[in-house]
């Protein structure tokens, strides 16, 4: 759970752009994002394939 302090004499939305920042940085957005939908084994290993095969040909 990612919590901040509202500071004196802070604006809301100074308040809310720091809580995202924290949220982002804590991975939370991406997992949601992750498991947003049922994504069955078999197209969860092809994407890992996928991704690997693409870092691989970076890498060269």
């Amino acid at each position: 759970m990612t919590k901040i302090k509202v500071k004196d004499n802070e604006d809301l939305d100074h308040a809310l752009r720091r809580f995202k920042k924290e949220c982002q940085k804590s991975g939370i957005i991406s997992e949601i994002r992750r498991h947003e939908y049922y994504e069955s084994p078999s197209v969860r290993r092809k994407k890992k394939l996928l991704a690997a095969q693409r870092k691989q040909k970076r890498r060269w």
